[in-house]
């Protein structure tokens, strides 16, 4: 296959990917469930827990669920069709399947925090990797929401529980990345862009963590 073709495709896997993402469910569903733009409320971030505060319970639940949806539709199309076509035509290492994934996710990762279709301001990411490390690596997916769950369970905090959870992405994959045959350096790659994942999802919680500092973080109860 022509260089090209196979350059101009994954592009376009990448740019679907990144449309997939700009798709703002917590913008839509707080105009639908509330008339209101969940971004002029609260914490001014298009997520789910700031959804609750401002539309209610049902349409945080939805926003998401929609949101792991979209992560994991980008991925599949990274790594079930385009990459895991080209890799079957080529046979090169820079086309693996898993590659696909994670190169999709981080694009949609990106459309979800900088939406091409709402002024470029969006969320924070956490949910929409959920449904790329879903078909990424499972397994590395349960360890980080482990991590969320019991830290949560523990601080009724959203930001306490998803900056460690996105820190142990890397590390997870570290141990757990997908093994491929005659291709050791693919293990090195993996980490890598999982690492993307959690540099920005930490960075996109900057403001968070500046409130855990000074202790005036709200917990999901928090109504105002």
């Amino acid at each position: 296959m022509d260089i090209i073709v196979s350059i101009l495709l994954v592009f376009l896997s990448l740019v679907i990917s990144y449309l997939l993402g700009s798709i703002s469910f917590a913008v839509l569903l707080s105009k639908i469930f509330a008339h209101k733009d969940v971004r002029n409320y609260g914490s001014g971030n298009a997520g789910m827990t700031n959804v609750v505060r401002t539309a209610g319970v049902l349409a945080g639940v939805l926003t998401l669920l929609f949101d792991i949806v979209k992560g994991a539709v980008a991925c599949s199309i990274g790594k079930f069709l385009i990459f895991s076509y080209l890799y079957h035509i080529t046979g090169s290492e820079w086309l693996l399947p898993v590659y696909g994934a994670l190169l999709c996710g981080i694009f949609c990762q990106l459309g979800h925090i900088f939406p091409i279709y709402f002024g470029f301001k969006g969320g924070k990411g956490v949910a929409t990797t959920v449904g790329i490390m879903a078909i990424c690596n499972w397994m590395v997916l349960v360890i980080a929401l482990s991590v969320f769950i019991i830290i949560f369970l523990l601080t009724k905090t959203v930001s306490k529980g998803s900056i460690p959870a996105a820190a142990s992405l890397p590390i997870s994959m570290f141990f757990l990345y997908n093994r491929v045959e005659g291709m050791p350096s693919t293990g090195y790659i993996q980490c890598a862009l999982t690492a993307v994942f959690a540099i920005i999802i930490i960075v996109k919680h900057k403001d968070n963590i500046i409130r855990i500092i000074h202790g005036e973080e709200k917990t999901i109860t928090s109504k105002k």
